[in-house]
């Protein structure tokens, strides 16, 4: 499969899943170097990091979450590509800005929304979190431009890295979602009112970084309708929505669109399987995928995410043409060597959540799992 500059040797990646591993620095860790180089060695033709927070201002969500704000942390992201690479895998990383649902900054002591809107739900106890999340402020003009600038240079810094592609973090309630949102967005100006307006800055952003890398470097956007604190929220205008939004990131100069449904993982220690598969209709109960919805007015390559580690629905996907690339997260932590389990006919290990999210989602030293030797 290829997309944009990037050949990939099957069409299957490890999805972007926050394990809060990084120092309180945002450095990437030894752990961590582990961590992805087990899934390139499995057999995964990419794979896509955790979310990264790209600048010092008001971008970081948790404590212990990766940056690459400054040279330090990008050096230590190198260390974590170097290691992908000489197992032959290929790596994304995911630009995030958390927004008003940042529970951890060490930079700032507020948050950062389109409008001063009260967040729903509670803040995510896994990610160190506890209780209702914080009144943000609303974003100036000045501010949306610190916004787009902090993911240019963050960019440009991914590239020094080496890393093979970026993937904008425009899902799951963080900022660029939460412009995206009705209920979150009540601006009056020009990122603010009806969905051309509201997708403006995920399409600004996606402009400035693609034209930061250039067309040597893959880029791409993840979309979703539901969020980590609204796992079931739907687009208010459904398909029209989908026409508009798919359109317009594809005209941003996007190589691919990474779609994706809500997952409830929230507790770790009340683990509830609340997962809405790729395949099932975006809205209601007929019509279309989301992903297929990315293929038919984004017309760019398209990543499926959710509940795809059954291999049967994921080749569907496939063989449907509703995705060019499916992206696993669950089956992946249970198994790091999926792609080679599924093409050997070989049974698949069931993901239990106490091992991986309880009492949080830090990395557990027995997931290092190289072959027959074990990190511990």
């Amino acid at each position: 499969m290829q997309l944009g500059p990037t050949r990939l040797d099957n069409r299957i990646g490890v999805a972007p899943m926050t394990r809060t591993s990084a120092t309180d620095e945002g450095l990437a860790t030894d752990p961590m170097v582990s961590y992805y180089t087990q899934f390139a060695r499995g057999g995964f033709a990419l794979i896509i990091t955790e979310g990264t927070y790209p600048d010092h201002k008001y971008s970081q969500g948790y404590w212990n979450q990766p940056g690459i704000c400054n040279e330090e942390q990008m050096q230590a992201w190198k260390r974590v590509v170097d290691s992908v690479h000489r197992e032959g895998g290929k790596i994304f990383i995911q630009l995030m800005h958390a927004g008003a649902l940042s529970q951890g900054n060490r930079f700032k002591n507020e948050t950062l929304a389109p409008s001063s809107v009260q967040p729903k739900g509670e803040q995510m106890e896994m990610y160190g979190g506890n209780g209702p999340f914080p009144m943000p402020r609303e974003a100036t003009k000045e501010d949306i431009q610190d916004v787009i600038i902090g993911f240019t240079e963050a960019a440009k810094r991914a590239k020094k890295a080496r890393f093979d592609g970026i993937e904008i973090h425009g899902a799951n309630g963080y900022l660029l979602d939460q412009f995206l949102t009705d209920y979150t967005n009540q601006r009056n100006d020009e990122y603010g009112g009806p969905t051309e307006n509201r997708v403006r800055l995920l399409v600004e952003v996606s402009q400035h970084v693609r034209g930061a890398v250039g067309h040597n470097m893959t880029v791409g956007i993840r979309i979703s309708q539901g969020k980590v604190n609204d796992f079931q929220h739907q687009w208010e205008g459904k398909e029209k929505d989908a026409k508009v939004i798919f359109h317009q990131l594809a005209e941003a100069g996007l190589d691919y669109i990474h779609v994706t449904e809500y997952e409830a993982w929230q507790p770790a220690f009340d683990y509830k399987d609340e997962h809405q598969g790729a395949w099932e209709p975006a809205f209601g109960d007929q019509g279309a995928s989301l992903a297929a919805l990315a293929k038919k007015y984004g017309e760019i390559p398209v990543m499926a995410n959710g509940s795809l580690h059954d291999p049967v629905k994921a080749r569907e996907m496939i063989e449907q043409g509703e995705a060019d690339v499916v992206t696993i997260g669950r089956g992946a932590l249970a198994n790091s060597d999926w792609p080679r389990k599924v093409k050997n006919n070989e049974t698949l290990n069931e993901f239990h959540p106490e091992r991986f999210l309880s009492p949080n989602a830090k990395l557990k030293d027995f997931e290092i799992d190289f072959g027959n030797s074990h990190m511990r």
